[in-house]
């Protein structure tokens, strides 16, 4: 399976509580629900999760999830709700250890190695939603094989970001007019690695006003 990662950010970076006030507030955050989508912005994160095949989260992301789309009934029509509940899922966690949502297997000796085993499975996508703290470890272990962005034209100015202030710089190259996520080649090279970066979305200033770059 190819370990692919989608995250919603601003401009300003910010990947802290996109989805409304209250799902994330460390740090004294208190300006989340700042993502909203549109009906074509959805159906390109529907297809993302249709695509996988079991998924990886961080242990804060991994509780947001089930205690949102962990307790919610199945609506019927959503791919979201279907793969989250039929697919398996893994917590990089040395903390948890009494996971609430079924079919779920915390990861807490050598998660490196755990990651790679479950990369070498037969598969489509090894998803990671969200978890920036473990998308940063994963891209600083060379694990990461594609990055997805969903960013919405709004400086939040507050909260944490996907990217630390410091770090190691990546050389990203510009892909196709209309490509829809960040290709990395298998072993990432810091400093002048080469990667290529490609726009999921592009997400209107109003509320739902995102819609992937083919449409427009």
């Amino acid at each position: 399976m190819k370990l692919m990662t989608t995250t919603q950010v601003s401009v300003d970076g910010v990947m802290q509580g996109p989805g409304g006030p209250g799902e994330d507030e460390r740090g004294v955050f208190e300006r989340g629900g700042w993502a909203h989508f549109d009906k074509e912005a959805g159906t390109v994160m529907d297809e993302i999760f249709r695509r996988a095949d079991a998924f990886l989260f961080g242990r804060r992301t991994y509780e947001i999830f089930a205690g949102s789309w962990g307790t919610w009934k199945d609506p019927g029509d959503s791919p979201i709700w279907t793969a989250l509940h039929t697919k398996p899922k893994y917590v990089a966690s040395t903390t948890l250890t009494d996971p609430r949502w079924t079919n779920t297997t915390v990861l807490s000796g050598d998660v490196a190695a755990a990651v790679r085993e479950l990369k070498a499975k037969p598969g489509r996508e090894l998803q990671v939603q969200g978890s920036g703290a473990l998308i940063r470890w994963l891209l600083d272990n060379q694990l990461v094989d594609e990055i997805t962005l969903f960013t919405f034209p709004v400086v939040v100015g507050q909260g944490m970001r996907l990217f630390p202030d410091t770090g190691p710089d990546i050389a990203l190259a510009t892909g196709p007019p209309g490509a829809r996520s960040i290709q990395l080649p298998p072993r990432l090279e810091h400093g002048w690695g080469r990667a290529t970066a490609r726009l999921v979305a592009e997400c209107g200033v109003s509320p739902g006003g995102c819609s992937p770059p083919s449409s427009r």
